[in-house]
């Protein structure tokens, strides 16, 4: 619990350390490389060669989780500190609500080119410049819910059954599957294992998530039944589920045009990008305590 605290603690004051000083950043230049070098041929040689690159960065993350703990360890006292600082870099809940107040700012002050480029740089891998406010809105509130998952409750939870290579491993994974995971030309067979361990991964974190949100919200009956009438709609087995919950939520529609469409009700605007940040903060909060108390409870 007080690593949990001290990487909490630096997260919510301190946010995220620059790209350059990221190792996530590093792990990404790593797997951009690999895919120059690998992603080429017939499909059954991308899918293992994509094989390769995936259990390639999970076998880097734990091994790097595993060095830092024995750091820890060895530090006596001052370990605590240095697992905590460590597991914050598998974290970015403020960096991620940071990023979708940003759009929700461009918004407002009437600058919509400029919501579509903070939206697409930072937030969600579409193309975004022919996004109507609604949709620009909907995008944000669609990141911010599916990353209660990846950014949150995901590296948590497999940190506390794994410790720190149980959540470099995952945060590994989901940078290969962020970065290689799509079923378009060569990456539908180079980034299948990384996106198929993505989903095995995010099983149970992306329901825990979904239902923090419905807890969040005061066990809404909308949320409920966005959730449980659209939780698989979309192509992810898991997104859906945190983005249907928050859509019920909020009481807007959430959707991604020709790919899926969540909820009922009007296209959200700037102020629902701000009522998701905080119903994100509440969810987070219910999460860990429920993580938590589930690890003391087995312990």
């Amino acid at each position: 619990m007080a690593v949990l605290a001290v990487a909490l603690a630096i997260d919510m004051v301190a946010g995220d350390p620059p790209s350059r000083l990221h190792p996530v950043a590093w792990l990404g230049r790593l797997i951009a490389a690999s895919r120059r070098t690998l992603c080429s041929g017939p499909p059954a040689a991308l899918l293992v060669s994509g094989g390769v690159l995936a259990l390639g960065v999970v076998a880097v993350g734990a091994a790097t989780g595993w060095a830092v703990e024995g750091l820890a360890v060895a530090a006596g006292a001052a370990g605590l500190a240095v697992e905590g600082a460590a597991l914050k870099l598998s974290l970015s809940l403020r960096g991620l609500a940071r990023a979708a107040r940003d759009v929700a700012h461009a918004l407002e002050g009437g600058d919509l080119g400029l919501a579509r480029e903070r939206l697409g740089v930072h937030l969600v891998s579409r193309p975004t410049a022919a996004l109507d406010e609604g949709h620009v809105a909907s995008g944000a509130i669609e990141s911010v819910a599916e990353n209660l998952t990846d950014s949150l409750v995901a590296p948590v939870a497999f940190w506390l059954v794994l410790g720190l290579p149980g959540a470099f491993a995952y945060r590994a994974l989901n940078t290969a599957d962020t970065m290689v995971g799509y079923r378009e030309g060569d990456l539908e067979y180079f980034g299948k294992v990384s996106a198929r361990l993505d989903d095995a991964a995010n099983l149970l974190p992306s329901r825990l998530a979904a239902l923090a949100l419905l807890a969040a919200s005061g066990f809404g009956r909308r949320t409920w039944t966005a959730w449980r009438r659209d939780a698989r709609l979309t192509a992810s087995p898991n997104a859906g589920h945190t983005m249907a919950a928050m859509a019920g939520a909020l009481t807007v529609t959430l959707e991604k045009p020709t790919a899926y469409r969540l909820g009922t009700g009007p296209l959200p605007t700037a102020k629902d990008i701000h009522k998701a940040i905080r119903l994100l903060q509440r969810a987070a909060a219910l999460a860990i305590g429920l993580m938590l108390a589930t690890y003391v409870a087995l312990a």
